[in-house]
């Protein structure tokens, strides 16, 4: 039996549990499957034949001698390339770590292999994560399964058109300012954020630290909350990580939330969306409503500046990130007899891509004498009443918001080649959430019709720091209306 992608990750995990199925057969039905699929995907930048039939063969020794391997016993997982893994190579889809071999493995993926998974590959990514669209890739665009003129949404792209493209069941992601939620929302499936601190940043090769998590997608609120569940809790490698207690949060997604009282921004009801997804967030109201929860109005008066601040916030801590690219110790180096600036200059021409360079170009601006006051302190400012606007929400009685995911569904290669502006006002519904340190999740809303193509749009529901578990009983409880 395989598991193309059609299965939940929990079924899959109790059948190899139970001697059902093999956990070697279904990751060789896997492999054959991402062999034939990605051909014209373009989903992963390497595959762990070998790696992953070994782990698989672990977990069904595991299970022959009586051991529990785990609740994601034998279920094949992808992960984002910029996540660490002690084989194979750690590229972040860029010429700057090409031949980058980590020598360690990030606390995240450890903790799905101690859960039992099983790493089939590594998915491809705007460059350094930096991107709304998987076009920024030094080896190339993922395409969306849905309609291969189009793009999966970034930077997880990879990752979403993995479980999109029923490849995988569960692939791992990064979100820095929408990175898992808007490509899940393209793709048609579910992307979960979590709360910031809540999965360990140890191993995820830093874009913007302040706004950096690691977090799921798969094609159900279920299946993220089993990959969550796993990678979540305290990390002594990382001190941001919280040591609050996770608890069991897949058996609680069965529970109705014992209130819902949804506020949804007057703002998400832009005249600027997309005639689709504008319907998407009223099919989510409705259903919703049919489950007895309460909708009022709320203003987030600061939103609208969640653009502008992200992108000052964001580009200033990836310049300062990414300095320590510098063709010395590893990464690109350029060759011939240079002097010592010649070296820097050309190594990071010659390795970064050019949205890579804007960003870190602009972080490098704001941050500069003459201009730290002017932007990055003001952007600080804008970031701390943002999260104020989400804190008298739910200080208000609100126990999650409702808003699209994204303006538009997937839109085509190439259509924002030369304009980045608009490539960022793709993120305007989910940077907000970062900026807040708040958790977040995209769930499938129905289609929209685009120029003759039906596209998946989604839905974002955010809830209150840490309370990830409520908000994931909130997000099955509107995926169970919208599917019943």
């Amino acid at each position: 039996m395989s598991a193309h992608g059609n299965e939940r990750a929990a079924d899959i995990a109790a059948m190899v549990r139970r001697g059902d199925m093999t956990a070697e057969g279904l990751v060789s039905d896997t492999l054959r499957t991402i062999a034939q699929r990605d051909v014209s995907l373009c989903a992963f930048l390497e595959v762990f034949e070998q790696p992953a039939l070994r782990e698989a063969r672990a977990v069904d020794a595991a299970v022959r001698e009586g051991r529990d391997p785990g609740p994601l016993a034998g279920v094949p997982i992808a992960l984002k390339d910029n996540i660490c893994l002690s084989h194979g190579k750690t590229t972040c889809a860029s010429r700057m770590l090409e031949h980058y071999e980590s020598p360690y493995t990030a606390t995240a993926a450890q903790r799905l292999i101690d859960a039992g998974a099983v790493i089939v590959g590594k998915t491809n990514l705007d460059e350094f994560a930096m991107g709304s669209s998987c076009e920024q890739s030094a080896f190339g665009p993922t395409r969306n399964p849905h309609d291969a003129g189009r793009v999966p949404g970034g930077s997880s792209g990879g990752s979403a058109a993995a479980v999109s493209g029923s490849m995988v069941p569960i692939a791992i992601g990064s979100d820095t300012g929408g990175s898992i939620r808007q490509p899940a929302a393209f793709c048609g499936a579910v992307g979960f954020k979590p709360t910031y601190g809540r999965i360990s940043r140890y191993g995820l090769v830093a874009f913007a630290s302040s706004l950096d998590q690691i977090g799921p997608i798969g094609m159900s609120v279920a299946d993220c909350a089993l990959a969550y569940e796993a990678m979540a809790g305290v990390d002594a490698h990382d001190a941001t990580s919280s040591d609050r207690a996770v608890g069991d949060v897949s058996a609680q997604l069965v529970q109705q939330p014992q209130r819902m009282r949804i506020g949804v921004p007057r703002t998400a009801r832009s005249d600027a969306n997309h005639p689709g997804v504008a319907d998407g967030l009223e099919r989510a109201i409705a259903a919703l409503t049919s489950t007895g929860a309460e909708i009022v109005d709320i203003d987030l008066p600061h939103a609208e500046h969640g653009i502008a601040a992200y992108y000052i916030v964001a580009p200033a801590e990836a310049s300062s990130n990414l300095a320590r690219f510098d063709g010395v110790r590893y990464g690109h180096r350029a060759e011939g007899d240079l002097a010592l600036d010649q070296m820097y200059r050309i190594s990071r021409s010659e390795g970064f891509g050019d949205e890579v360079k804007r960003r870190i170009m602009l972080g490098t601006h704001v941050l500069s004498s003459g201009y730290h006051d002017a932007y990055y302190n003001t952007a600080l400012k804008v970031r701390r009443r943002i999260k104020g606007d989400y804190d008298a929400a739910f200080a208000q009685g609100c126990t999650a918001i409702l808003s699209p995911t994204t303006p538009t569904p997937a839109f085509k290669l190439e259509a924002h080649r030369d304009d980045p502006l608009a490539m960022y006002l793709e993120d305007i519904y989910t940077v907000g959430v970062n900026l807040a340190g708040l958790p977040a999740i995209s769930v499938p809303a129905g289609t929209a019709e685009d120029e003759g193509a039906t596209l998946p749009v989604g839905v974002q529901l955010v809830g209150p720091a840490f309370e990830d578990t409520s908000l994931l009983q909130h997000a099955a409880a509107l995926e169970r209306a919208l599917t019943s």
